[in-house]
C-alpha cells in the first residue's frame, strides 16, 4: 500500500469516527430522514438504537445472511470486489400510529465520480439493507415485517453542479390507469439521500451543510476551533469517539492535498478539456482520453458550455 492510498484510509476511517457520532447522525437525520424532520435533536439521540455498526453484516451475492465481526463491513465474491458499509444503525421512529424501524446507511465518499454513477451504487446499497433482511427480520412470506432503509451520503468532493444540494430519491406511486392511492409505508421502502459540500468556508453556510462542511472541509479550522464549534453553536456532546475523528482529521493531509496538489492538477485537466470542446473537432470519448477526465464529466462541461 502506497503512502497516499494510507492517508486515505486513515481519512476514512476518521470521517466515520465523525459521522457514526451519535450528535453528528441526529443532524443528518433530522436534515435527511422524513420521518425525523419535525422532532427536536435530542429526542432524535433518544431514538437511536445502541452504538453504530461499523462492519457487522455480510450479506453474500446469492442472499445468504452472515454475521461478520470485523472492522469492515464488505460484501465480498470471487467475481465481485468488496463493497464496505461504512455505518449502519438502527432508530426507532414515529410513524402512522404505530412505531416503525428504520435501518439508515451513511456512507463518506470522497471521490464523486469514481468512474460510475454515485447514485446507482446508493440504490445497490439499499437494496443490500432490504435484501439482508430475510432470515433476521422477516422468513419465507413475511414480507410485511420488512423495514424501511436509508442509504445517506456525504460528499466531499461533488461536481460543480451538484455543489451545496441534498437530494432524495425513493419510491413513489404514479397511476397509469385508475386512480388508486396504496399505503405509501407498504412501498416507500428505499431511500438515498445524496449530501453534496464543496470548497466554500462554513460561514457562508446554513444549517446541516454548514456542519458537515465545517467537520470535514474546513481544514485552516484547529481541532480546538471545532471542538468549540460543536459544541457552542450545534450543542453537540464530544465523545472520545469524536474528539479523536475530529483530531485525526485535522491531523490528516488527504483533506490539504486534493485542495492543493490535486485540485491544481485537475483544473489543468479542466482547462484543457475546455480548450479542446471549444475547438469542436473531438468527440467526448476522445477529449475524455486526451484528458484523462472521466466520460461524465467532459459531458457536463460540454453541456456547461453549451448553455
Amino acid at each position: 500500500m502506497d503512502h497516499n492510498e494510507k492517508i486515505k484510509k486513515l481519512y476514512d476511517a476518521a470521517c466515520r469516527d465523525v459521522l457514526s457520532e451519535q450528535g453528528i447522525a441526529a443532524y443528518i437525520m433530522k436534515t435527511c430522514v422524513e420521518e425525523f424532520k419535525d422532532m427536536p435533536i435530542k429526542e432524535i439521540i433518544r431514538c437511536i438504537q445502541g452504538k453504530p455498526e461499523v462492519g457487522a453484516l455480510f450479506v453474500n451475492p446469492q442472499g445468504e445472511v452472515t454475521r461478520l465481526e470485523t472492522l469492515q463491513n464488505e460484501d465480498k465474491s470471487e467475481s465481485e470486489s468488496a463493497v464496505t458499509f461504512d455505518i449502519r444503525f438502527t432508530v426507532i421512529a414515529p410513524g402512522t400510529g404505530e412505531e416503525i424501524k428504520l435501518i439508515i446507511n451513511l456512507e463518506a465518499q470522497n471521490d464523486y465520480s469514481p468512474g460510475y454513477p454515485l447514485l446507482k451504487r446508493g440504490v445497490y446499497y439499499c437494496s443490500r439493507l432490504i435484501s439482508s433482511q430475510y432470515g433476521t427480520v422477516f422468513v419465507k412470506s413475511g414480507y410485511g415485517r420488512i423495514q424501511k432503509v436509508y442509504s445517506i451520503w456525504v460528499c466531499v468532493n461533488p461536481t460543480q453542479k451538484m455543489e451545496y444540494s441534498i437530494t432524495s430519491y425513493h419510491m413513489t406511486e404514479k397511476n397509469i390507469i385508475g386512480n388508486v392511492k396504496a399505503d405509501r409505508h407498504h412501498y416507500d421502502l428505499l431511500n438515498v439521500v445524496m449530501i453534496c459540500l464543496g470548497n466554500k468556508k462554513y460561514t457562508e453556510l446554513t444549517g446541516l451543510l454548514r456542519l458537515l462542511n465545517m467537520m470535514m472541509v474546513d481544514n485552516y479550522l484547529t481541532k480546538q476551533e471545532k471542538r468549540q464549534i460543536l459544541t457552542e453553536e450545534f450543542n453537540v456532546e464530544i465523545t472520545p469517539e469524536l474528539e479523536k475523528g475530529v483530531e485525526e482529521m485535522c491531523n490528516l493531509s488527504e483533506g490539504i492535498e486534493k485542495k492543493g496538489i490535486e485540485i491544481g492538477q485537475e483544473n489543468e485537466k479542466l482547462a484543457s478539456a475546455r480548450r479542446m470542446i471549444a475547438a469542436g473537432k473531438l468527440s467526448a470519448e476522445d477529449i475524455a482520453g486526451f484528458s484523462d477526465l472521466p466520460l461524465e464529466r467532459v459531458k457536463e462541461l460540454m453541456q456547461e458550455q453549451s448553455a
